[in-house]
């Protein structure tokens, strides 16, 4: 009798938790250590502010650096294609943000398997996005059964706002954690004009390069008129 009340109160109780595959329950993402769960969602659009103050930057050429500026191209799409992983696209650029079997980060024009990321709250509050396909693992007998003989592959930027290769990271350096930012109100103003089909705007501070124009040798010449009244000045001057 006591088990069949126990089993309805467990009906009746709000706010249980929803298991995830495989019947476990899934961590919460504001507990230390958890993964974020947008599986399904839609995409977030943050800008990912690094510890060591750049914004987070992919770039149409496929460049991917730090910004300390207003960038448009520091708007990011972050969408879940799994539990805790993510794929962070520019929303200006177009491109995936995506690391190579060397380390080094770029803008691909397509999504790959290059472009997931494990995305992790770090103990400090920041996130950290590590590589879902490279990581270091080492070659000691035995290294495959111990978890901690991985090192991960982070999205980083020093001090200079330059990426650093993946293999160079660690998960508790300030070029690791980033923090996702909501937009304001001028990153409101670049998407509703993106969405308008108006020009997309550059960076705040990156004025755009003027043609110089050819002038030809007539157009250095004086003319008859310029001429005549050159000629009048020195008369004048002479009196």
């Amino acid at each position: 009798m006591g088990l069949i009340w126990l089993l309805l109160l467990s009906l009746l109780e709000p706010g249980w938790p929803a298991a995830g595959p495989g019947g476990r329950l899934r961590r919460d993402a504001g507990g230390r250590g958890g993964v974020y769960e947008h599986l399904g969602g839609a995409p977030r659009r943050r800008k990912l502010y690094c510890a060591t103050k750049y914004h987070l930057q992919l770039h149409p050429s496929g460049r991917v650096n730090g910004s300390l500026e207003n960038s448009a191209y520091s708007i990011l799409e972050i969408t879940a294609v799994e539990v805790g992983i993510v794929a962070i696209r520019g929303l200006f650029s177009g491109r995936y943000l995506a690391m190579n079997k060397r380390g080094r980060l770029y803008a691909s024009e397509h999504y790959n398997a290059e472009c997931e990321f494990v995305e992790r709250i770090h103990e400090l509050g920041y996130n950290t996005y590590a590589s879902r396909l490279y990581r270091t693992v080492s070659s000691t007998p035995g290294a495959r059964r111990q978890p901690s003989a991985e090192r991960l592959w982070y999205v980083s930027v020093n001090g200079k706002g330059r990426p650093r290769r993946g293999f160079k990271t660690r998960r508790t350096q300030k070029s690791s954690l980033f923090l996702p930012r909501v937009l304001d109100h001028r990153d409101h103003e670049m998407v509703r004009q993106l969405q308008g089909g108006l020009p997309r705007p550059p960076g705040k501070g990156v004025q755009p390069r003027r043609r110089r124009q050819k002038q030809s040798p007539d157009n250095l010449k004086p003319s008859h008129v310029q001429a005549s009244r050159l000629g009048s000045q020195l008369e004048a001057s002479a009196h």
